[in-house]
């Protein structure tokens, strides 16, 4: 992608810049890169299945009356237990029975040039290390529970998998301005997102997920939460290291789809043929 240095910085680069973790540094990828059957069993300690199981449980009981149905219905066809941590392959071959979409495995977090075009593929490029016992509340880096836990789950819903893989077409022609607003959709959306039920307002978003004290903050009263539209979430600017105080709420995941495409259309970045 375009690296001019008068495009607009990405938050993690900014974050780079002030000294955080080199682990949240993004990597280009070299060499082949395992997908789906190809990727090899891990030889996981029980100290490793150990520190699954903390988180596992940890989030599990923060679940009920904060996550949406599609993410609790994608943890049950994924078969996530507290026991183990699932194996690379094995989520895959689940996600591509359901929504088309494979798992790649990767060393970290990736370039977006690299991460975009694993997406703009249909599949989901995923670490399969587990953080350490000290980081257990707080890890900076990417890690297997972040990856599986948090964003497995909703690419076992049709309309969310679809709107990452048109959101992964896209990305691959943005510049400029374009970056910064498909990033910020990214983050209210993929990683942050909320979504309004019947039962009243859910989580989906990875980002919350995957964290205990953002899973208890995002629903408390010190979040304004705000309509979902395109509009609003391209302008809206984030920090990366600290919990959210605005989120967005869909009314329903269709929406993600059929805004982003009225979008994108209107940027010229998806064309009106291109299908999902």
């Amino acid at each position: 992608m375009d690296t001019n240095a008068s495009q607009p910085r990405s938050a993690y680069d900014k974050a780079a810049e002030q000294g955080v973790d080199p682990r949240c540094i993004p990597q280009y990828l070299t060499g082949h890169t395992p997908v789906g059957s190809e990727i090899e069993a891990p030889r996981y300690t029980a100290e490793m299945h150990a520190n699954w199981k903390v988180l596992f449980d940890r989030q599990k009981e923060l679940l009920p009356g904060r996550a949406g149905e599609a993410f609790l219905q994608g943890i049950d066809l994924l078969e996530m237990t507290p026991d183990r941590i699932p194996l690379l392959r094995d989520l895959s071959s689940v996600m591509e029975r359901e929504t088309g979409w494979r798992v790649a495995r990767i060393p970290g977090l990736l370039h977006e040039q690299d991460f975009f075009r694993l997406i703009s593929e249909r599949t989901f490029p995923s670490t399969d290390y587990i953080r350490e016992a000290h980081e257990l509340d707080y890890t900076p880096a990417p890690d297997c529970f972040h990856d599986m836990f948090g964003h497995m789950p909703m690419l076992t819903e049709p309309a969310v998998a679809d709107f990452y893989h048109l959101f992964g077409r896209a990305a691959l022609l943005a510049r400029g301005a374009q970056r910064t607003a498909l990033e910020r959709l990214h983050w209210f959306t993929i990683e942050f997102g909320l979504i309004r039920e019947s039962r009243g307002l859910r989580v989906f978003g990875a980002g919350i997920m995957s964290s205990s004290n953002e899973l208890t903050h995002s629903l408390s009263d010190d979040v304004e939460v705000q309509p979902f539209s395109i509009e609003a979430v391209t302008a809206q600017e984030y920090e990366v290291w600290h919990v959210q105080p605005i989120l967005f709420a869909l009314e329903e995941f269709r929406q993600l789809v059929e805004d982003f495409t009225a979008w994108a259309r209107s940027e010229r970045l998806i064309s009106d043929r291109v299908f999902v």
